[in-house]
């Protein structure tokens, strides 16, 4: 996983946290995101939204009882203690949802022309590797369950870009050996299947 790819798909906000440049806000948020979903492993989606709601109100609520109480013993007159977030302007501009919707339909259509293309055999060898790939799929999905499998990724998420930046050398010595014998065996199969070269661009 490297940086520089990472830096070309997320923002920097999203590469300080999984770098954990601010232990505490990286703590936090991956904690956060571990807590809900092992939540999600025991109790149903509604059920899990449901009690988060009923903690940021239950919170939300004592804060704003607290405050009114406070000022009427000190006989200030502060306002709504959450004033400053009801002010807070929070709607998408028009420019913002036109920009994420071309991402979104840029994204759907390389997806379904790439989709077409290994379906309808374009490349027998891309096609090949993608079968594969679905077949592993199926013994994958046999041991986990989509819940298992995102909290994997999420774990994976905020470890191997660490692990990647402090053992860069080595992983890349690794991979590139990896790299070079797959490379190797996928030459052997295209030579033997009649049609599997690739077309000299």
């Amino acid at each position: 996983m490297d940086q520089v790819c990472l830096c070309s798909v997320l923002p920097p906000s999203a590469i300080d946290l999984l770098y954990w440049r601010n232990v505490k806000q990286s703590g936090a948020v991956f904690s956060s995101v571990l807590l809900l979903l092992f939540s999600l492993t025991q109790f149903s989606v509604v059920s899990v939204g449901a009690y988060l709601a009923l903690a940021a109100l239950s919170a939300t609520i004592s804060f704003r009882i607290y405050k009114s109480v406070l000022q009427a013993v000190q006989k200030t007159d502060e306002g709504h203690p959450f004033k400053g977030y009801l002010e807070m302007e929070i709607a998408l501009s028009q420019d913002q949802i036109s920009k994420y919707a071309d991402k979104i339909l840029l994204y759907t259509n390389t997806c379904m022309k790439e989709l077409r293309r290994l379906f309808l055999v374009q490349d027998l060898v891309d096609s090949l590797k993608f079968a594969v790939l679905m077949w592993l799929l199926t013994y994958v999905g046999a041991l986990f369950n989509g819940l298992t499998l995102l909290i994997l990724a999420v774990v994976s998420m905020f470890t191997l870009p660490v692990v990647y930046e402090k053992h860069q050398a080595q992983i890349d010595q690794y991979v590139g050996l990896i790299r070079t014998h797959v490379n190797s065996v996928v030459g052997k199969i295209q030579a033997k299947i009649p049609g599997a070269k690739r077309k000299e661009e």
